[in-house]
């Protein structure tokens, strides 16, 4: 029999931005109409939390 497949780490994924993933780096710099770098560089000074990245790419 399977193991039933739970969801339990998908929202904690959804929440971090992975620096070195080109696809995530990608739509984070699309979402925020900033360049690959300017996210990496967000990545490295804050972390990988998309909230943080996200209100260090508004400024």
């Amino acid at each position: 029999m399977a193991k039933k497949q739970s969801s339990r780490g998908r929202k904690q994924d959804r929440s971090r931005v992975a620096g070195g993933q080109d696809y995530e780096v990608r739509y984070a710099a699309n979402k925020s109409g900033k360049s690959k770098a300017a996210v990496k560089k967000a990545v490295r000074k804050v972390g990988n939390s998309r909230k943080r990245v996200e209100r260090r790419l508004e400024r």
